[in-house]
């Protein structure tokens, strides 16, 4: 984490473009699906700690910009950083860049919710703990 903000290195697979040779729209979602994954896990809340806990987050709001497209083989950076954090939810500014561009950018609100019966839940006091400390380094 650099200033708050998650950085993510990726790179432009010819499954990520279209006949074009651009990427896909839907991909860049997918490459800040992952970015938001790996904070999460840097911050110690992977895979693992969400199933055992009996939660699961579901995107419930998503407002993307697409600005420049990325093309095969390019080296991409897709971020993510905490803008607000609720009980529940919390909404997340992402990017994927290419060097200096900015070529997407967006905001994903996140629930979260009980495996069960996908209703919305609080997260966990460590959780929102750790959630609040990497906002404030923003």
């Amino acid at each position: 984490m650099s200033g708050g903000e998650f950085s993510l290195d990726l790179r432009v697979y010819i499954e990520d473009t279209d006949a074009g040779g651009i990427v896909y729209y839907v991909n860049y979602l997918k490459f800040m699906e992952r970015a938001r994954t790996e904070l999460m896990r840097s911050l110690g809340f992977g895979k693992n700690y969400i199933f055992n806990h009996d939660l699961m987050f579901v995107v419930r709001d998503v407002k993307v910009q697409y600005l420049r497209p990325a093309t095969l083989d390019d080296e991409l950076v897709a971020t993510a950083a905490i803008t607000q954090l609720r009980g529940a939810s919390m909404v997340m500014r992402q990017r994927v860049r290419r060097g200096k561009d900015v070529l997407a950018e967006g905001e994903v609100t996140i629930a979260c919710v009980d495996r069960a019966g996908v209703k919305p839940r609080r997260m966990p006091r460590e959780m929102v703990a750790a959630l609040r400390l990497a906002q404030e380094q923003q």
